[in-house]
């Protein structure tokens, strides 16, 4: 199969390789996936170039954890049915070594999730880290219906997901965007509570919008919003935070303790098993729903990896994906 792969960290267009490797088999429990489209996220373009410190966790990588595809074989305990199923995988590179950027990928038979007939490999390949990490930060501390959510960042991957998960679930959501001019690239659902952070008092512009207060905040940048969300939250609110510019972030301690505020940092690769099934489960029903609207750049083919990864940690508010449907070589 062609596959993508580096065998140390560092830039892309330096360590990212192209070529040939031999076909994976499932082994127990596991299925095999022809793909068409490999999903990148910003977490697969930190581990190949080292962020934090980071090291190789195998000698060779094939990176990602999304995608979208056929499966094509199983391994023993696994219903043969399942053969010709379309699919989309989530949690491929998730401490193993080979991901998605090739033409097959071999899983656990639970991370390749049916996909129904209504919803595009496109979308398939985006809902991976994206949506089990929107999911997470939306559902961990139970329903949101009748409450108020507040969603940093919902031009982004997570974000947008999160805000439209929200919505779904009958909650009332405000989102924000960085700026005024990127108001009206949001989902038309989520277009009517919106607030731009550029504005003069993004702090009354939310509380115009949620004058009780929210009860959980979506947070892609803590270091930088943490003082407006403990402006806006009511007592008892979550801020759930998937990640924050400044890595030691401080905050003013007593007012959000005299609020009561849980503070709830999320790993996508370390949730508990059981929500990221039911992530799983609520992201393939919303997609077939026609619930989620995902921006979707064009796909770069395989060889050109190295932009992908590239275009990725320049700007991913349209989801990066990768071509590798004739990467099977069948």
């Amino acid at each position: 199969m062609r596959a993508v792969w580096y065998e140390r960290q560092g830039p892309a267009d330096e360590v990212l390789q192209v070529g040939e490797l031999p076909d994976p088999e499932p082994g127990p429990g596991e299925v095999r996936v022809r793909l068409n489209l490999s999903g990148i996220s910003p977490g697969d373009t930190k581990k190949r170039r080292g962020w934090l410190g980071s090291s190789m966790p195998f000698p060779r990588v094939v990176p990602h954890s999304d995608g979208a595809g056929v499966v094509d074989a199983v391994g023993d305990g696994v219903d043969p049915g399942r053969v010709g199923a379309r699919v989309w995988v989530y949690n491929a590179q998730s401490y193993r070594p080979y991901g998605t950027a090739a033409g097959f990928t071999v899983v656990p038979t639970a991370t390749a999730v049916a996909l129904p007939p209504a919803v595009t490999d496109e979308v398939g390949a985006c809902l991976g880290i994206p949506g089990v990490t929107a999911h997470r930060a939306v559902f961990a501390d139970g329903p949101v219906r009748g409450r108020t959510v507040l969603v940093h960042g919902a031009l982004g991957a997570v974000s947008s997901l999160a805000a439209q998960l929200a919505v779904r679930d009958g909650a009332t959501v405000v989102s924000t965007v960085r700026r005024a001019g990127d108001l009206a690239a949001l989902p038309a659902r989520l277009r009517d509570r919106a607030v731009a952070l550029d504005g003069p008092d993004p702090v009354a512009a939310v509380r115009a919008l949620a004058p009780d207060g929210v009860d959980r905040v979506v947070e892609v940048a803590f270091s930088d919003n943490v003082d407006l969300d403990a402006a806006v939250v009511r007592n008892g609110a979550v801020i759930a935070a998937y990640a924050t510019r400044a890595d030691r972030p401080s905050f003013d301690f007593w007012p959000m303790l005299f609020d009561n505020v849980t503070i709830r940092l999320l790993g996508s690769d370390d949730f508990p098993e059981d929500a990221k099934r039911q992530a799983a489960a609520d992201l393939t029903a919303a997609a077939a729903e026609g619930a989620l609207e995902i921006r979707v750049a064009d796909p770069f083919p395989l060889a050109r990896a190295a932009a992908a990864h590239d275009q990725v940690d320049a700007d991913n508010r349209r989801r990066v994906l990768l071509d590798v449907s004739g990467a099977a070589g069948r």
